[in-house]
């Protein structure tokens, strides 16, 4: 196993990383911003190293400084988490040739999977469902994207080979429109991403987001673990998960799960990684792969009994899979709230101290937070401070759980997205499951 680990990253992430390690005997290196000095996974490290000030760009994002943390302190490997470095081929790459150990996967699959035409190239190879479009970069014959886009139907969608995130990205409802639309698609791609190549989809006008699991190791074994619906989405960015996803008959949830298994193993994936699929009329639809640790991975280790982050670390130090697909066994309900220190209504960010800070409880209730009485929270990154999960045997039974934990929590000092949560889990449409990704905007007014 690791003897050491620098966990690259900051918040309820760094804490589950931390946690994980202990369990497995591996001691642990914070590396944290000048604003991070009193996180809590700071303090509970076995040491820490300050990589640089606040702006993320000179800390959490400073490749050189996070590989010096782990030289400084001879750690055997690097746990990004997810956002900031983790899906940063060219880090992964600098991690492994600087001889430590990346706990994600190769650089070569980051690569692959991280410009969007590429990956939809293997995913078809592979077998895996992908919305119909150009298979490929749009040039500039602007005749030939007329007829591609007549052929396919409108409405299209144009996006950014390497955006994500929810960026780069534009609907297309007329001919008259498309020119237009390619053009300030790929400026903005260049701007953004450093790559200005576009490729056209048919635009879903009322899909759901549904993703599903997988872990394999670096010995071609890999599995999924279930589906997540992650359809509750104000501008790309999810709000609440849940486990399984409502209504999908388990024949469909098997079928695609064995799809993206297998590309996991055409494409020699290594570690923990989740396929993203739009959903609609019974019919599944690659969009990407997350090829790092997803923020709602706690809704999947609840309905399957799978610590997904100790997976990791031990696909990491060379271990086979501890399960095979017989092994997996879905159980019960799952459902996630990101819990963001924002404004409820305008969605401004709140940062500030929390004065008074009170969890939760009861059977079926986990928080993964990083705050406490008397933190801080600091105005320079992602507005997210935890995740309330409840569990339970059914849907019904976990959507009360959620509204019994949302009625207990207590983070004063600060605002919080607490009261959007409440009104969600009291909505008649939520409750019956199904909503589409546009349900939110368009609850808000915002469509």
């Amino acid at each position: 196993m690791l003897s050491k680990v620098v966990i690259a990253n900051r918040g309820e992430i760094a804490l589950r990383i931390l946690r994980a390690c202990r369990e497995l005997g591996i001691k642990t290196v914070a590396v944290h911003s000048s604003a991070d000095r009193e996180l809590k996974h700071v303090r509970l490290a076995d040491e820490s190293v300050c990589i640089g000030p606040p702006p993320s760009a000179n800390s959490y994002l400073n490749i050189p400084a996070v590989i010096s943390a782990a030289e400084l302190t001879d750690a055997i490997a690097i746990h990004p988490g997810y956002g900031f470095l983790s899906e940063h081929a060219d880090f992964a790459e600098q991690v492994e040739k600087s001889g430590f150990v990346f706990i994600g996967p190769r650089s070569d699959t980051i690569r692959l999977m991280g410009d969007k035409v590429s990956a939809i190239k293997a995913m078809k190879e592979a077998g895996v469902p992908c919305v119909p479009g150009s298979d490929g970069v749009l040039d500039e014959d602007i005749d030939l994207h007329l007829r591609l886009a007549q052929d396919i139907g409108y409405p299209v969608i144009i996006k950014a080979s390497g955006g994500g995130g929810g960026r780069g990205m534009r609907v297309v409802r007329s001919e008259e429109t498309l020119a237009s639309a390619i053009s300030l698609t790929r400026s903005e791609a260049g701007a953004a991403f450093g790559n200005d190549q576009v490729y056209m989809e048919k635009y879903l006008e009322n899909p759901r987001h549904i993703e599903f699991q997988v872990l394999a190791d670096s010995y071609g074994n890999a599995i999924h673990l279930g589906e997540r619906d992650c359809s509750i989405q104000r501008r790309h960015q999810k709000m609440i998960e849940e486990a399984p996803a409502p209504g999908l008959p388990s024949g469909r949830r098997d079928e695609i799960g064995e799809r993206c298994a297998e590309a996991c193993r055409e494409i020699s994936y290594r570690g923990a990684g989740t396929f993203e699929f739009l959903y609609e009329n019974g019919e599944f639809y690659f969009i990407e792969m997350n090829t790092r640790l997803q923020v709602e991975h706690p809704v999947t280790e609840l309905i399957t009994g799978i610590d997904i982050v100790r997976e990791q670390l031990r696909i990491a130090a060379g271990e086979p899979l501890s399960y095979s697909q017989k092994d997996i066994r879905i159980q019960g309900h799952a459902m996630e709230c990101r819990i963001n220190a924002e404004d409820p209504d305008s969605f401004l960010p709140s940062p500030g101290m929390i004065s008074r800070y009170h969890a939760p409880g009861g059977p079926g209730v986990r928080v993964d937070t990083h705050i406490y009485s008397g933190y801080r929270v600091p105005p320079y990154y992602d507005s997210m401070i935890g995740k309330l999960i409840s569990f339970s045997d059914s849907r019904k039974s976990a959507m009360a759980r959620m509204r019994m934990a949302l009625d207990e929590i207590i983070i004063d000092g600060i605002k919080t997205n607490i009261p959007l949560h409440k009104t969600l889990l009291n909505d008649s449409i939520f409750q019956k499951g199904s909503v589409n990704i546009h349900y939110l905007e368009k609850k808000l007014g915002m469509c």
